[in-house]
């Protein structure tokens, strides 16, 4: 799913029980979400929550669950014996908010899809909502059509995948929140080392984003400035704004059909090659080229960005989430008081821990206004006033 899909569904709220630390927690979602807190409260899981749900959108839940050590590691220990997900998607068109449910049973060293819906009360009036899917255990069920209503699959259905991969793909709204939560794309802390893909020459070939390791960085920038000159001149502006010696980027050829990527410096005569940039140059650059996008997936998950960066370099950071926001829906989880003083309340949701477990809370829901007149956002958090403190 592309970016132009963002503007027709947006996932809402997501409320989880049972998986580590969210033993039980609810968030309304918002275009811009940015977590901050101490380590271990949550904010990671909240982002594997996404990669579940991605992982079991694309008919590779059990995959996933055997890579996360079970089921039964991913819960917690001594209070849950099932892992629930209630997830709402908004739709366009003044219709009523799709409702999935997926709830995990914990089955010995293994597991069963014990509940799986996906409800939509189009009608007020009715009694319950029109179901997509309604399964229990093995009783699986699926609306197919007005004619035949709901029915049970006539082909080999795989208990340990859920209903929404594999029921039939007829219609569009279950299959767009198929398709967002299947997008989910996840990307971490950066390789910068001397040999990481992101510093070495890459193809002439057609790319759209910087992908997870950085191996298609200078591919992707390169399609840019040939197919969309201003949004690469956007990044290049960026870059300006936040090295004031940056000239403009360059891109060599190193053998057929493979290019290099240079950065020229207003002090040297030579320009520098991807090898010769500092990690936090790289980085930066890694940033820029994936939040300018034009092929952004719906939804975005970032940990910890601002890995490497300059503290100066944060303000633009937080106007490049605050405009790619504008076409995914970007989740971030963050260590940076220096990252919050440039965002607003309604960006920040605030992770802490109550006898050991995870509640988070939007910073626009305390009583700010008073302080925020004297101090600055990352200040109050430093003061405790809206917790997530160690």
């Amino acid at each position: 799913m592309n970016i132009e899909d963002n503007t027709m569904n947006s996932f809402a709220s997501i409320k989880i029980d049972g998986y580590r630390r969210l033993f039980s927690i609810e968030v309304e979602m918002r275009p811009l979400t940015v977590m901050i807190g101490a380590n271990g409260v949550g904010k990671t899981s909240l982002l594997e929550i996404f990669l579940l749900l991605a992982a079991s959108a694309n008919g590779q839940l059990q995959s996933k669950i055997s890579d996360m050590g079970g089921l039964s590691e991913m819960m917690i220990r001594d209070k849950a014996d099932s892992l629930a997900i209630s997830l709402t998607m908004s739709v366009a068109g003044g219709y009523a908010p799709l409702d999935y449910y997926l709830q995990l049973d914990s089955k010995g060293q293994f597991y069963e899809i014990g509940v799986e819906t996906l409800t939509q009360k189009n009608d007020p009036k009715a009694y319950e909502p029109f179901k997509h899917i309604d399964s229990h255990k093995l009783n699986i069920q699926y609306y197919r059509s007005r004619e035949e209503g709901v029915v049970r699959p006539n082909w080999d259905h795989n208990p340990y995948e859920t209903s929404l991969s594999q029921v039939p793909k007829m219609y569009q709204e279950p299959e767009n929140l198929r398709k967002r939560l299947a997008s989910c794309t996840f990307y971490g802390a950066l390789n910068v080392a001397s040999k990481s893909p992101v510093r070495l020459p890459q193809s002439m070939s057609p790319a759209t984003l910087p992908g997870a390791n950085g191996e298609n960085l200078v591919s992707c920038l390169y399609y840019l400035r040939e197919t969309e000159p201003e949004r690469f001149e956007i990044i290049e502006d960026t870059l300006a704004a936040a090295f004031p010696d940056f000239d403009r980027l360059a891109f060599p050829p190193v053998a057929a059909g493979t290019l290099a990527m240079t950065w020229k410096d207003k002090n040297f005569s030579k320009p520098l090659y991807m090898h010769q940039l500092s990690e936090g140059t790289v980085r930066f650059l890694w940033l820029v080229t994936l939040l300018q996008s034009p092929s952004l997936t719906a939804v975005t998950l970032i940990n910890e960005p601002e890995v490497s960066l300059y503290p100066e370099l944060l303000r633009l950071l937080a106007d490049l989430m605050r405009e790619a926001a504008k076409k995914t829906q970007l989740i971030v989880a963050t260590h940076s008081d220096r990252l919050i003083r440039f965002l607003e309340p309604k960006e920040v949701l605030v992770c802490d821990a109550e006898d050991g477990l995870t509640t988070m809370n939007w910073a626009d829901s305390f009583n700010l206004e008073k302080w925020l007149q004297d101090y600055s956002l990352d200040e109050v958090w430093q003061m405790n006033l809206i917790g997530g403190r160690p």
